[in-house]
This record gives C-alpha cells, structure tokens and sequence, in this order.
C-alpha cells in the first residue's frame, strides 16, 4: 500500500520503520525538508519527500505534526493522493506545553480532531494520539495474544475507518471502534485511555468512563 506519512517526530519515525517493514511503499516528509530525512530514509527505504508531494498517490496519510502547525500544512496538501484516502489524525491540543489557545477547541468546543479536520479540508480518523511511540516498535503482538494492546480509534467516515484498524491491526495491535469525531474527546488528553496500555475491555471501559469537561491542565 502507497502511505504517506507527514511528520518524522517519534509517532512518525517508529510509524515509518514499521510500515515499511511491513513491506508498504512509504513517504515520509516534515517540515525541515527531504534532504534532513537521509539517515530515517537510509535506515527504512522509505522515501523522503516535500510535504506537498507526501500524499501523491498514497491510499493512506498520517498527519503527525504538532497542532499549532497543522494551519502551516499546504493547501491542497491531499489533492494528489488515491481516490478514497483516509487521513489518520494522531494529533494532540497542549495549549500549556506547546500549541498556545486555539480558539476553535476552547471557544467553540471542537474536539481536536474536529479542528484539524476543518484546518485540512478533509475528514479524518483519529488514532495513535494516546500511543508511546516506542510502543509501535515493541509492544505488537499477533492477533489474539492475551497481551495483545488495543487503540482507540474515532471518525466518521466509516470505510476510512476499517481501512486504518486494518492497518493498526497489520501493526500487531487490537482496536476499539470509539464513535464518530464529535466523540473523540473520549481519546484526548487527560482522559483514562490516553496512554493506556490494556487489551479491548480495558480501552472500552476507559472510553466510556471519560469526561466531556476539559480540566484546567489541558486549557490554556
């Protein structure tokens, strides 16, 4: 499968060195330009690119970046990509630590996909924002393993949906389907399944035990 990733951060990088050893034609770009990607290219095969060529053809794109630069993404930056392309979000809002107010998050409400989504111009699936990234290379396991860890994962577009639990679980992990993105907010942040490290019944039990409030650490 042709997948682009946008973002060489931890999420991005260990997402590359898996995808491609999965034998995925990956294409990896961030923000510094290719020419900074050699070492993560030499290293995987994939193929270091101009954010603006990351999605060309790609079936599957993963927007990894930090929020406050997803305004800072190009426009038109999926106009190239496969008919029916999902757009995985792995993004996180941490107004206090990095990313400042975004008024669209605190003042209208949105949850953080949701913002995104409209930043981009296309809907996405909300996934890996409360994964450690040194999980993608350790923690897979094969399909039914009693240890095997499961990934809440929010969107709308129901096919896009299934194309990226089949990938996550390609990736060697379980999956929970957590709603459409207006329910994303029960992933974000500060939630009980951001960071969790269970199986199926503990992630859907973490969901549902989730605030729609955001506490004063996560507002800026």
């Amino acid at each position: 499968m042709k997948i682009g990733i946008i973002g060489a951060g931890n999420i991005g990088g260990n997402l590359t060195r898996r995808l491609t050893a999965l034998g995925h034609d990956v294409s990896v770009a961030n923000s510094r330009g290719p020419q900074t990607l050699t070492e993560l290219a030499e290293e995987t095969g994939a193929t270091p690119v101009p954010v603006e060529e990351a999605a060309r053809d790609a079936e599957i794109v993963v927007v990894t970046v930090p929020l406050k630069a997803v305004p800072n993404l190009p426009s038109g930056l999926l106009d190239g990509a496969a008919e029916g392309v999902a757009v995985i979000d792995t993004g996180n809002y941490y107004p206090q630590q990095r990313d400042g107010k975004i008024a669209g998050i605190e003042d209208e409400g949105l949850t953080e996909s949701r913002w995104t989504e409209r930043q981009i111009g296309h809907p996405v699936v909300k996934a890996f924002n409360g994964t450690y990234a040194i999980d993608i290379l350790e923690r897979a396991r094969p399909a039914g393993a009693p240890d095997r860890q499961a990934l809440p994962v929010a969107g709308d577009d129901e096919a896009a949906k299934r194309k990226v639990r089949a990938l996550i679980d390609e990736l060697g992990f379980d999956t929970v389907d957590a709603g459409g993105l207006d329910d994303s907010w029960r992933q974000q942040p500060g939630t009980p399944v951001y960071g969790l490290r269970e199986g199926v019944d503990g992630v859907t039990k973490a969901l549902a035990a989730a605030s729609p409030e955001r506490t004063a650490e996560w507002r800026a």
